[in-house]
């Protein structure tokens, strides 16, 4: 295991668990949510993104974290492992919920300088309200994938 992504929906505790495993064997940790969200909340531009996946994968060795298909073809084809976080929902929303409060009552700095709030802890694309939109999915299509798949 030298290439690793961890994927599951959110709250699952990737970016917990990648960090760990790359601290763990040595590896340059990349995290997909920090190349995406740019200042401001900001989304990344396409070719900037999948850059950054490219230049963290073209490595002899890593741990990347996230979901985002919009770089997949470059880091699952070439990951030697791939964990997923498969928690029931019931476990990952606690997670949100919690994570989510005290993220914003402690004004933790995320990515490039943004900050969850209260506002923002109740729009569409918020990561209690994402999970409800994906987490289900995310766990038929998981499953529906045969375990030699690359792609």
């Amino acid at each position: 295991m030298r290439r690793i992504i961890v994927i599951g929906t959110t709250g699952s505790g990737k970016t917990t668990l990648a960090r760990a495993i790359a601290c763990r064997l040595r590896l340059p940790h990349g995290e997909q949510d920090a190349w995406n969200h740019l200042a401001g909340w900001q989304e990344a531009p396409l070719p900037q993104f999948r850059a950054a996946v490219d230049t963290l994968t073209a490595q002899p060795g890593w741990v990347m974290d996230g979901n985002y298909s919009k770089a997949r073809d470059i880091g699952w084809a070439r990951a030697d492992t791939l964990v997923w976080l498969d928690y029931p929902a019931q476990v990952v929303f606690w997670r949100v919920l919690t994570r989510t409060l005290r993220r914003v009552v402690g004004r933790q700095e995320l990515w490039n300088g943004n900050r969850e709030t209260w506002r923002g802890a109740v729009q569409a694309d918020a990561p209690l309200r994402w999970l409800f939109r994906t987490h289900w999915r995310r766990r038929r299509s998981c499953r529906s994938r045969p375990s030699n798949t690359r792609t």
